[in-house]
């Protein structure tokens, strides 16, 4: 038997989220600190909602385990059992390949059993999404995913053309997630400074790459701002990233 006082809340933690085997806690004010300075430097970071932030996965409620970013763990309370999310050589070879291609790596440990896994605490947000609510399958910008339900399938997608890496200054390949289940995501933003944009059948253009994750069922190229090059120049936008289809965006307009 164990008994832990890591889920009671306190003066200082407390529990913000909680959906399918995640649970997210904050800490609302640092208190262990050593000089005033540290102290006011604390004080100011906590007003700004810059605080530690904690997944505690509880395996009981996720019949098919966790998958959790490399090196995320920090303990593992009761039975618990871990082993790479590899099947096999073939599947190595393709994962391997993924995360390179992708910089995202692909070969993830997953947790299994009756226990909690508790992941390290990290400053940024902490989303947790249904993957329901992406029609089944959600793309992720680079460095977003920090664990999974084990239910969720990950895959590598390419963009639909060498445009929307080259000219837009992104990456060629994405990590996506497919299935039903919940999947954890490290936001450089809170979720109140988020945008979610649903399209059906139409159109969306941003500049910049503030789009975080979208759905699969989208198109995503890179086109001209005007008319043509030189009046995309001369008005002072260039290149836009173009969705287009029907599904969800989210956007961080302030990264």
């Amino acid at each position: 038997m164990i008994k832990t006082n890591l889920f009671t809340p306190t003066a200082v933690k407390e529990k913000i989220e909680e959906k399918g085997p995640f649970s997210v806690f904050e800490y609302t004010k640092d208190v262990s600190l050593n000089s005033p300075v540290e102290a006011v430097a604390a004080y100011y970071a906590a007003k700004m909602n810059i605080r530690k932030r904690q997944v505690v996965i509880n395996l009981a409620k996720s019949q098919n385990g966790a998958i959790i970013q490399a090196g995320a763990m920090a303990m593992m309370l009761g039975e618990v059992s871990n082993s790479t999310n590899v099947k096999g050589m073939g599947d190595f070879v393709g994962k391997l390949i993924g995360g390179k291609v992708s910089g995202e790596s692909t070969i993830k440990p997953k947790y299994s059993g009756s226990g909690c896994v508790v992941l390290e605490p990290t400053y940024k947000h902490i989303l947790i999404e249904n993957i329901s609510d992406w029609n089944g399958t959600i793309v992720l910008e680079d460095g977003l995913f920090l664990a999974s339900e084990g239910s969720l399938e990950q895959k590598i997608t390419r963009r639909t053309n060498l445009s929307s890496a080259v000219a837009g200054g992104e990456g060629l390949f994405n990590l996506a997630l497919k299935g039903e289940g919940h999947v954890v995501l490290e936001s450089p933003v809170p979720a109140s400074e988020l945008i979610q944009i649903e399209l059906e059948n139409d159109v969306v253009k941003i500049d910049g790459n503030y789009a975080i994750a979208w759905s699969d069922s989208l198109n995503f190229t890179v086109q001209k701002a005007g008319k043509s090059f030189v009046g995309s120049v001369a008005g002072g936008e260039g290149l836009v990233n173009v969705f287009e289809g029907t599904g969800k965006i989210l956007l961080a307009p302030v990264i």
